[in-house]
């Protein structure tokens, strides 16, 4: 990838599932003891790569992970994903809510699309939003490294979007899944830290 060719105007900076259920202690991961510290410190590590591009004239995409509600309201929960997370209950990534939400310091996203895989082009909009709003390039950070963030990457990939993952604006719940999985987006992806993003969109 040649960065000198990069048009900012049709970059995205791509969150992925940074959302109040995830980071708040009052979310529902935190209420389930699973709070991580590398994962609560993304939205201000990621924050001076969104302002950046903003001032660029970029766009800021939110995918939210999504538990869709059923008939009386509770969620619609993968086997895998209960097994993993039985703590997960009504209400939790509920479309509307709070908890939902992009955390409020990255706010507000110029496209949301809600996702309920790990991939957050798998049956969502995303593709035809990204292609709508003439998007070619998508910076990523969020969760979890070697979850959403890969799946995501190699989808878009595949869709020949060109990719930039930040290396210290993803995270998981091990730094040792964290680091295998970046070196594995090296594969298909160009890697750089949010200091140098930050400073690439500012100089271009």
């Amino acid at each position: 990838m040649d960065l000198a060719q990069i048009d900012l105007s049709r970059t995205g900076l791509l969150i992925v599932d940074l959302q109040n259920d995830f980071l708040d202690p009052n979310g529902a991961y935190g209420r389930g003891g699973q709070s991580c510290a590398d994962i609560a410190a993304l939205p201000e590590r990621v924050l001076p790569v969104a302002n950046a591009l903003r001032a660029k004239g970029g766009w800021v995409i939110s995918t939210q992970f999504t538990l869709v509600p059923g008939k009386g309201g509770a969620p619609f929960i993968s086997p895998h994903l209960k097994e993993l997370r039985p703590f997960l209950a009504k209400g939790d990534f509920c479309p509307g809510a709070w908890g939902h939400q992009l955390v409020d310091l990255l706010q507000p996203a110029d496209l949301t699309v809600e996702k309920v895989a790990y991939s957050a082009f798998f049956m969502t909009r995303l593709e035809w939003v990204l292609k709508k709003a003439g998007i070619d390039t998508l910076i990523v950070c969020g969760i979890v490294t070697n979850g959403g963030v890969a799946s995501t990457v190699r989808d878009a990939h595949v869709r020949d979007f060109q990719t930039i993952v930040l290396s210290d604006g993803c995270a998981a719940f091990s730094k040792e899944t964290h680091d295998r999985a970046i070196g594995d987006l090296r594969t298909v992806s160009k890697v750089m830290s949010c200091a140098d993003a930050t400073a690439f969109v500012n100089g271009a």
